[in-house]
């Protein structure tokens, strides 16, 4: 595998970590040597890199405008690796992938360990979080791909596929609203409801929407967590909010169901699969990427 300058990876490391102590432990060199490399390339390029704190370090101006060239020359140096590994007619490599929390748990893993039978050469690296932040994961190329809930419009994003994917109510089968082919957000009001934290794309919507439509709601939980919205849903008579993709495990079990919501900021939402605009990811990646685009499309 070819490997990038020493010195982009120590740059790298030392502004992921924020602590020349903590990058030089991920590096495996000692924090002195690892100081003492910064302290050169400052001196070469006459300027500083990085802010010295009380406790840990912070990117100047100048340093910022390096790590983007050094992060974007260490994915070109993986893309070729990965071509020159086609040339020898193997796939091989890792791909890093961010992913919705809705299909870290399913979808994705399966979609993985299938691409896997056919290339066992192929490593993964997966990461899941919401909208924003894999798409700031994706544009730093801490990932190769992202497949996220509604990513807002960016011409440094490149959408590969895409499919419908309407936010639902979901909740115990026994739930007197299960039955519903679709449902209105005034139609929860008489219940407790179960919801995102503000970091979630469906929390956003549901707020935007609910202030729109003058609705108020007994919030009964807010969770950072889906799964803890989930079994705290079928653990109580709560109406929670998820992806139909992101419960489709639970409801063939019978332990939820889920009901469209057909109001209109609600029912038109995409599940979208994406690379950075102007970057070709590693030739691993795109293949699996082509896996994943199909299982996508049977999806909808």
């Amino acid at each position: 595998m070819l490997q990038p300058p020493r010195a982009y990876a120590y740059i790298d490391a030392v502004a992921r970590y924020g602590s020349i102590r903590k990058a030089a432990k991920h590096l495996n060199v000692a924090s002195t040597a690892l100081n003492r490399k910064i302290l050169e390339l400052e001196q070469e390029i006459a300027t500083p890199l990085f802010e010295r704190l009380p406790r840990g370090v912070r990117l100047t101006s100048a340093g910022e405008v390096l790590l983007v060239a050094i992060r974007r020359s260490m994915a070109e140096m993986r893309s070729a690796a990965s071509q020159i590994e086609q040339l020898r007619g193997l796939v091989r490599g890792i791909v890093r992938i961010g992913c919705a929390q809705s299909v870290a748990s399913d979808l994705v893993p399966r979609a993985i360990a299938a691409f896997q039978d056919a290339h066992p050469g192929v490593q993964f690296r997966l990461w899941s979080g919401v909208t924003s932040g894999l798409v700031a994961a994706l544009l730093r190329d801490d990932v190769d791909l992202v497949l996220a809930h509604d990513p807002p419009p960016s011409d440094a994003l490149q959408i590969i596929a895409e499919a419908p994917q309407p936010l639902c109510a979901m909740m115990r089968p026994d739930h007197p609203l299960a039955g519903r082919a679709s449902l209105r957000l005034a139609e929860l009001q008489a219940f407790r409801i179960a919801v995102g934290d503000e970091t979630f794309q469906t929390r956003r919507a549901l707020d935007d929407a609910m202030h729109r439509s003058r609705l108020t709601f007994e919030i009964a939980l807010e969770a950072s967590s889906v799964e803890a919205l989930k079994t705290y849903t079928m653990a109580t008579g709560a109406i929670g909010f998820q992806y139909e993709i992101g419960t489709r495990r639970e409801v063939e079990r019978g332990d939820l169901a889920v009901v469209p919501l057909s109001d209109v900021p609600l029912a038109g939402n995409r599940l979208v699969l994406a690379c950075r605009a102007g970057r070709l990811p590693p030739i691993a990646a795109v293949t699996f990427c082509e896996n994943l685009a199909q299982m996508l499309k049977k999806t909808s």
